[in-house]
């Protein structure tokens, strides 16, 4: 008689689930750490006050250039403003930009991209050229002459921060669309008699906004970084209450003084745009086809 194990299933008897490990790697720590910063700064940009404890505007000359303190976490400006206060309240119109620009741009380029690769021919053509001539001119030159063109203002810097990201836009998503219409399964849906609207809208835009999505979250970061850029070249936002490049452009006199009103605005800005990275970098490994079916 046969041994009673060996006549179990083979599912039953020899695969095993791996155990489940409960520690976490320095990489998900880093994707925590990012996602509760970005977290924080859309609470900051939604319900500044909330988080503030001063209002931007409130002056104080008792309290000028006041280093980092219990009362002041981190210092106060040449105005007796709370340096803090000023972040908080400045991260609306710098996440405003990032955001709005990536959809103006973002789209426009994915637009011209897709529309380019499918259709082909003539169209593609002449659409590339001008992407290429448009590439040939970096984006932050570009956003810097646009934005003195036309002024200073929260749209018109968004449109210029737009303009010089459609290029990169448009290439990334034309590829992509390139490489998924001519697959056996649109192949395949075009010979069963489906139209090319049907194919582009049901099979080739689905499979080709991976790459697209992961360009368009990055770019989220180095959009509020061009401009914070233009901010403190004075082509940004002029507002009562600035942005973050701005009190950067307004702290620079006082460095040698007063580093905290530089300093910690750029924090702000390397940390958003570090955390913005990092996530990522995880959406782009858990988009990839090849990852995510090993």
């Amino acid at each position: 008689m046969k041994d009673a194990t060996a006549l179990k299933p083979l599912w039953k008897s020899e695969r095993k689930r791996p155990a489940r490990s409960w520690h976490l790697g320095a990489s998900d720590l880093f994707l925590y750490a990012a996602e509760l910063v970005v977290l924080f700064l859309i609470v900051c940009a939604i319900v500044p006050g909330w988080v503030a404890p001063y209002s931007p505007t409130m002056m104080d000359a008792a309290q000028l250039l006041q280093p980092p303190s219990v009362k002041h976490l981190l210092g106060t400006d040449y105005f007796g403003r709370d340096v803090f206060s000023l972040i908080v309240y400045g991260s609306r119109d710098s996440l405003l930009i990032g955001l709005a620009s990536v959809i103006v741009g973002g789209l426009t380029g994915g637009i011209l991209g897709a529309f380019s690769g499918y259709i082909g021919g003539w169209i593609d053509q002449v659409i590339m050229r001008i992407i290429e001539v448009l590439m040939t001119i970096p984006g932050i030159l570009l956003a810097l002459a646009i934005a003195a063109a036309i002024g200073p203002s929260l749209i018109n810097v968004v449109l210029a921060i737009a303009a010089g990201t459609i290029p990169r836009y448009a290439r990334v998503m034309r590829s992509q669309v390139l490489s998924v219409k001519n697959r056996a399964f649109v192949t395949a849906s075009r010979s069963i008699g489906s139209t090319g609207f049907r194919i582009f809208r049901k099979h080739v835009l689905p499979n080709s906004l991976a790459p697209f999505l992961v360009m368009a979250t990055i770019g989220i970061g180095t959009s509020i970084l061009t401009g914070s850029g233009l901010s403190f070249l004075g082509l940004g936002v002029i507002k009562e209450i600035p942005d973050w490049g701005t009190v950067l452009a307004q702290g620079r006199g006082y460095l040698t003084v007063a580093w905290w009103i530089c300093t910690f605005p750029g924090l702000a800005i390397a940390l958003f745009v570090l955390a913005i990275n990092i996530i990522g970098d995880r959406l782009r490994d858990k988009l990839d086809p090849r990852k995510s079916g090993a």
